[in-house]
This record gives C-alpha cells, sequence and structure tokens, in this order.
C-alpha cells in the first residue's frame, strides 16, 4: 500500500490518467491525497470530478479556491469567469449529485504528521487549531443553510486572523488562508494581489511557508495552489502545484519515502 500526494489538476484529466499509470496506482491498495483545484481552467472538469468521486474512500481531496468558486457559481453566489471551463458540470445530469459531493470535502486533511491543505496556514495556528478551524467551515458548508455562508463568502477583509473574530468574517479568514494565502507577513496579515515567484515578495510579506516560528512547521504541509512557486519540497513542506495547467507537470509525491512522479502537460 502506498500513498501519493497529487497537485493541483484542474480540469487536467488526460495528464491525471498518465500519471496514475506511471506510479501503478490501484484503488484497491494505494490511496491518493489530492491538494484541491481538481476542476476549472483545464479541458475536462466534468470527468475529473466523476473520476475522484468513484475512487471513494481511496481518495482524499480537499477543497481549493478552484473548487469553492464551483460551488459558489452554482448557487448564484459567483458569477462565470471568461477563462472558467465549468459549464459542462454545470449543464450535466449528475450536476447535483457532484456538487453536493464536493461542498462535502474538506478543507483540511491531517494524517501521521503530514497536513494537506490547499494554500497554506497562518503562522500562528498550529495544526491542530488549524484543523479545528477548518472543521468549522466544513459545518457550515454542509448545514442546511449552507448558501448563506457561499453568499459571504467572496471578499478578502478581514486580512488577518483573531480569535475574536465571528459570524462570515471568521469564516472567510480561514477559507481565505487555507485557499488563497501565497504571502503574509510575520505577523499573519494576508497579501493577495501577488502570484509571482516567492523571491518576489511584496515589501513586508513572507511566503507563508517561510516565516520564522510558524507553529505548524512540526508537521509536513501538504499544499497546491503557488504554480508559480512550483515543485518545492523541504523537510515540513511539500508544495506540488508544478503548473500543468499552464504546460508543466503533473506531480506526484509517495508519503512513504518523497519519491516523485511527474508526467509532462499540455497547455490548456
Amino acid at each position: 500500500m502506498a500513498t501519493y500526494a497529487i497537485g493541483d489538476i484542474q480540469g487536467c484529466f488526460e495528464a491525471l490518467q498518465r500519471l496514475l499509470e506511471k506510479i501503478g496506482f490501484n484503488r484497491k491498495r494505494d490511496r491518493l491525497w489530492l491538494v484541491g483545484d481538481l476542476v476549472n481552467r483545464g479541458p475536462q472538469s466534468l470527468e475529473v470530478l466523476r473520476f475522484v468521486k468513484k475512487l471513494g474512500s481511496a481518495a482524499v481531496s480537499v477543497l481549493g479556491n478552484h473548487d469553492l468558486h464551483l460551488i459558489m457559481l452554482a448557487e448564484g453566489c459567483s458569477r462565470l469567469r471568461d477563462d472558467d471551463t465549468l459549464t459542462a458540470i454545470l449543464a450535466a445530469p449528475d450536476r447535483e449529485e457532484l456538487l453536493a459531493w464536493l461542498r462535502a470535502q474538506p478543507l483540511m486533511h491531517v494524517e501521521g504528521g503530514f497536513a494537506m491543505v490547499h494554500a497554506g496556514l497562518l503562522p500562528q495556528w498550529t495544526v491542530e487549531a488549524a484543523h479545528s478551524l477548518a472543521m468549522e467551515v466544513e459545518r457550515a458548508l454542509v448545514a442546511e443553510n449552507f448558501r448563506d455562508m457561499l453568499a459571504h463568502l467572496w471578499g478578502s477583509e478581514p486580512p488577518a486572523w483573531s480569535d475574536d473574530l465571528a459570524g462570515w468574517g471568521r469564516l472567510r479568514v480561514i477559507v481565505n488562508a487555507m485557499t488563497r494565502m501565497r504571502f503574509c507577513t510575520p505577523a499573519g496579515v494576508m497579501e493577495f494581489h501577488a502570484k509571482g515567484e516567492a523571491v518576489n515578495a511584496p515589501p513586508g510579506f513572507l511566503p507563508w511557508f517561510a516565516v520564522r516560528g510558524r507553529k505548524s512547521a512540526d508537521h509536513v504541509l501538504v499544499t497546491g495552489h503557488w504554480s508559480a512557486l512550483g515543485l518545492k519540497i523541504e523537510p515540513n513542506l511539500l508544495a506540488l502545484d508544478s503548473g500543468c495547467l499552464w504546460g508543466g507537470t503533473l506531480t506526484a509525491v509517495r508519503l512513504s519515502d518523497r519519491a516523485v512522479f511527474q508526467v509532462d502537460c499540455d497547455s490548456a
């Protein structure tokens, strides 16, 4: 049995199939950890959703910002963007089943010294605390009034965490950190405009994982989201978005020994 963590797929179904063939994935024996952004921008988001859903317990996928955008779009809480490739899902006969399944996926997964989250964790959060916060969002997403949450989810304020936060602002900060963040200050103030390489951090900001003394450093964080960062493997970080959508590669890392497997991708 092996567990493989795989970077952002974003509708690149054909590349995913080639990667699974390369690693010899067997759903009866192996497990997949998917870092989120299963859908959007790539050509076959519907096929990716259907495939991962059918894997059942053989796959764990955390929610990414594009996954949440799809959920919000389906409920009228977001607008279709020019570069979205989500219409096939929205028109599919199994649309409601797929969206209900996606909405029930975790925001964060913790297991065996690893913690998987799409973007990152604020420096003042321990993994235990962050996991508890993630579950607040997960409960809201499957509650009867989940549409109320989606209607208040968009936006970048507040820009930082406070234990005193409550209501929609509290959930928004949790979601933004775990699905959108790249740079923050040492105090945990987030910045959402810069998307380039880590060396191009805005003045006063750092890549979230580079903040000295961050409290999640006792776990290996498995993340995606940051294609400009590329594959980055450090003792306590596996950043796996290697830019498949942009003509780069789709990456899998076997967690037991950190062996890296990649396939080339055509640009979408």
